[in-house]
């Protein structure tokens, strides 16, 4: 079978806020090898410095994005705070999927879950574990892009969150960021020969 016509595999990376999975995920992008495509995800929120629509996120209100939830047009999405919704839409990983690209998501750790519990024999769900709730913190701070009581929210929700490490295929404990990147490409790897 050629790769035209066999449908993409799906490689979900979820994290706690800071942990590096973005990081991660723009690394495995740059490796040819992996056909990779990215998931685009749809975000009600404001669109941060440099960001861009369609290629960071899918920037819609708050109404369309409920509209589209009525529509049943995702396959996970969640209110991540008030009016703040994230998700994947179909649409986006069937047509990846369809052009024989392995989708790779860079997504909280609710939603990662939710996709893999709707394509259990296509998807490898890695968690990126950081080295501590303190080392996020500081991340969370280096970056400039959030308010103290953002950073607070986002530090309750990365507490909860590590409780779904388990759950995940892997866990890549995200250190020392060379050997994580090594780490993830063996993993996305291996995972694509099978």
């Amino acid at each position: 079978m050629t790769q035209a016509n066999k449908k993409g595999k799906l490689i979900i990376f979820s994290a706690p806020s800071g942990s590096g999975k973005t990081t991660l995920v723009h690394h495995l992008l740059k490796q040819p090898e992996l056909n990779l495509a990215f998931s685009v995800s749809a975000a009600s929120r404001s669109k941060r410095p440099g960001e861009e629509n369609g290629k960071d996120y899918y920037f819609i209100s708050p109404e369309d994005f409920k509209q589209k939830i009525k529509n049943n047009e995702f396959i996970e999405w969640e209110e991540v705070y008030t009016n703040n919704f994230y998700g994947t839409l179909k649409s986006e990983v069937e047509r990846l999927r369809n052009e024989g690209k392995n989708i790779i998501f860079d997504i909280d750790v609710k939603g990662g879950m939710n996709i893999k519990n709707q394509y259990p024999n296509d998807s490898l769900a890695v968690f990126v574990m950081p080295p501590s709730v303190e080392e996020l913190i500081n991340r969370l701070k280096k970056r400039q892009t959030e308010t103290p009581e953002k950073i607070k929210m986002r530090i309750n929700k990365a507490e909860e969150e590590l409780h779904y490490a388990p759950e995940f295929d892997v866990i890549i404990l995200n250190d020392d960021l060379e050997k994580a990147k090594k780490k993830a490409y063996e993993v996305v790897s291996d995972y694509l020969k099978n």
